[in-house]
């Protein structure tokens, strides 16, 4: 009752004014609490790339993963002197007509630009990697405003691992590039620029020590025409030195291997290879096209082994380098010469050896054996040498030395179905002989210029001997006809042929 009159009491003197002031107060505070309700949520702060140090510079995490990547690769621009892209030489029919020939470019170019994207990820494993490096170029002959979309790697590691198109496993660390040369076209050793598809398991022993395995897709890369001197060969090859190519399917990859010790004076390399070699079917009788019924040779297998060093430390200053490998192969020659190479060399000349006739001419013919009707595959050798000197002047100048010898042997047995099918092919004279063995032989130079930071101009200039065995000379009816040049009938001696060749460059690597 006591509370009851309390309450009355403040309700009487609260005047109107002041109930109105109540009133107004609370729909403030009615109105105040929904608006703070409404309010938006504190926004997550930007999550910006973050480096991962962990696998050297240049790595990024991934946003929201914990996988590393790296973006790098380049701009590239050449011009090439009496040759092919790369420094190739003259070596073949489209710039082996001799400098007198109105038709033989005088250079070339190329412009190619690389993208390299390097993933890794810490794992229970060890670390998964892929890596891949599409690439756009442009030649010259290339349709107008065109150009060609490649891929030289692409693969992933994962424990040991390496899975798709990588470097094969038989090339040292090194290539043919151990003088820092521009040239693709350094034969002697093996050198696959552009990767072979593999499946490849690497042992790390520790102190830099290895051993690595595969099995490797020898389709087109590994894989020198095999000739069936049965069959009917096309005319061209008495100046070209390309048969037809009696390789059967492909039935068997490479199995290769390698041992490397990885120090910082040096790296050395033993590095092993075998090679199926599975032919097609006999020819019929007359040289006429095989069938089933012909039979066929057994298989073979080939083989290649390499011995590779590179000296890291040198007296001559910091930075120079010592390159050095040497190979030996029996039927499995793509891997004395190798990588972007083709498989024959020819090349003319206005020097003969006889009164009367009109040029002189290399043809040197590589195969990885050779058959005919009833026979087993005579399997051809061969054994090169390779080095490269590296020297730095300054921190923006440095030259490189290189060379290379190359030595083919048939036996005689190939040597004597060799020639049948190529003494045939053209009338011969003054003395002819015929031997398929050849050798070639190369020396070059480049300096380089890098006046900043990852561009660098480049000036190389090669030559290349092409050494054959053939002798005498032959009479070419319609060669023009047939090489799609302005070659005459006439008489062409068999000449050994010297080749120079020149590359000038940029590059500019990001």
């Amino acid at each position: 009752m006591q509370i009851t009159r309390v309450m009355e009491n403040a309700r009487k003197l609260i005047s109107p004014m002041g109930r109105v002031a109540l009133a107004s107060a609370a729909s403030l505070a009615v109105t105040a609490g929904a608006q703070a309700a409404d309010l938006p949520v504190k926004a997550t702060a930007v999550q910006y790339m973050k480096i991962c140090s962990a696998y050297g510079a240049g790595y990024y995490y991934i946003p929201g993963t914990d996988t590393c990547i790296k973006l790098s690769g380049y701009v590239r621009a050449d011009w090439n002197l009496l040759g092919g892209n790369y420094n190739k030489p003259g070596w073949d029919q489209g710039n082996a007509q001799g400098t007198k020939s109105r038709d033989r470019d005088y250079f070339t170019s190329r412009v190619r630009t690389e993208l390299q994207i390097d993933t890794r990820t810490q794992t229970e494993y060890g670390v998964v990697r892929t890596y891949m490096n599409p690439r756009f170029q442009f030649d010259t002959g290339a349709a107008p405003d065109t150009g060609v979309l490649t891929l030289d790697f692409g693969f992933v590691q994962f424990a040991g691992f390496t899975l798709g198109k990588a470097i094969s496993i038989f090339q040292t660390p090194w290539g043919s590039s151990g003088a820092n040369s521009a040239t693709s076209f350094l034969i002697g050793g093996y050198d696959n620029i552009n990767g072979i598809s593999q499946i490849a398991y690497t042992w790390e022993f520790g102190n830099g020590v290895s051993a690595s395995a595969a099995i490797e897709d020898n389709r087109v890369i590994n894989r020198a025409p095999l000739l069936n001197a049965s069959l009917t060969q096309p005319a061209t090859g008495v100046f070209s030195g390309v048969f037809t190519n009696s390789y059967g399917g492909n039935v068997s990859p490479d199995f290769t291997g390698n041992i490397r010790i990885d120090q910082k004076a040096f790296t050395a390399q033993l590095s092993g290879a075998a090679h199926n070699i599975h032919a097609n079917y006999y020819a019929g009788p007359g040289g006429i096209a095989p069938v089933e019924t012909n039979g066929h040779p057994d298989d073979v297998w080939g083989f290649a082994v390499m011995g590779g060093l590179q000296l890291k430390e040198l007296p001559t200053g910091p930075g120079d380098k010592l390159s050095l490998d040497i190979t030996y192969v029996d039927g499995a020659v793509k891997y004395l010469i190798g990588g972007v190479t083709g498989s024959s060399f020819d090349a003319f000349s206005g020097g003969t050896n006889f009164a009367g006739s009109y040029n002189g001419m290399a043809v040197l013919s590589l195969l990885d054996g050779v058959y005919t009707t009833g026979s087993r595959i005579e399997k051809t050798k061969g054994w090169g040498f390779r080095g490269g000197f590296l020297h730095n002047w300054s921190p923006a100048w440095q030259t490189g030395i290189f060379g290379s010898y190359t030595h083919i042997d048939y036996s005689a047995n190939a040597s004597a179905a060799f020639c049948a099918t190529f003494t045939a092919l053209s009338p011969k004279s003054n003395g002819y002989s015929c031997n398929p063995d050849f050798n070639i032989w190369q020396i070059g130079t480049r300096t380089a210029w890098t006046p900043v930071k990852n561009l660098t101009f480049g000036l190389e200039v090669m030559y290349t001997v092409l050494d054959q065995s053939h002798t005498g000379s032959q009479t070419l009816a319609n060669p023009g006809a047939l090489t799609g040049t302005f070659k005459p009938t006439a008489v062409y001696d068999f000449k050994d042929q010297g080749v120079i060749s020149g590359n000038v460059g940029v590059r500019r690597t990001f």
